[in-house]
């Protein structure tokens, strides 16, 4: 599993209800894209649920690498790049990924947490300590599905979690889903890889 996610910035006053349109008009060309596990196009709002910017950031979970490649040097990315330019693409290298309760219902709401990898404890260690908290996580009520990843460059563990319902305070970035993409779920390494 590999993760990927842009941050697109938007002005102060910037119209979100255009995000908003390009989502509804576009979103569902990724309901079947080849290796998608999941794709959250999600939004930050200035004002909304203690957002301090406007912001575009889908969050993508892939199945297949290869799945990311197609998407990132393809047609389908192009529309970003014409539109916005084209954005620095973060990465991570998946850890684990569990359905929640509420698998079955539209995620509404994300949160992401990121942590840097203190540099005098034992990878092993805290990848497990990692994993407790996704298993915790994703068996909380209100939790559609929840991930956890690493970015070996710089050391830093990102948990995902793909709410159904509005999330409890926690601390880390908070987003709006306006639609999740899920052709290959399934295809998501749950728990511990292999």
């Amino acid at each position: 599993m590999h993760a990927m996610q842009y941050e697109i910035p938007l002005p102060a006053d910037y119209d979100m209800g255009v995000i908003r349109r390009r989502v509804a008009e576009r979103g569902h060309r990724t309901d079947a894209f080849p290796g998608l596990g999941v794709k959250a196009y999600a939004i930050r709002e200035k004002g909304v649920a203690g957002s301090p910017v406007n912001e575009y950031a889908p969050f993508y979970l892939w199945a297949d690498p290869a799945g990311m490649d197609e998407f990132l040097f393809g047609p389908a990315f192009s529309g970003i790049v014409s539109d916005f330019g084209r954005p620095v693409v973060r990465h991570w290298r998946g850890l684990g990924f569990e359905l929640g309760p509420d698998r079955d219902i539209p995620a509404t709401a994300a949160t992401r947490a990121s942590r840097v990898i203190p540099t005098d404890r034992p990878l092993p260690e805290l990848v497990e300590e990692a994993r407790a908290r996704l298993t915790t996580t994703a068996a909380a009520p209100g939790v559609h599905s929840a991930a956890v990843v690493v970015d070996p460059a710089g050391w830093e563990l990102l948990e995902f979690t793909l709410w159904a319902q509005e999330p409890p305070p926690a601390q880390g970035d908070r987003y709006q889903v306006l639609h999740t993409s899920t052709p290959h779920l399934a295809g998501l390494v749950h728990g511990r890889p292999e």
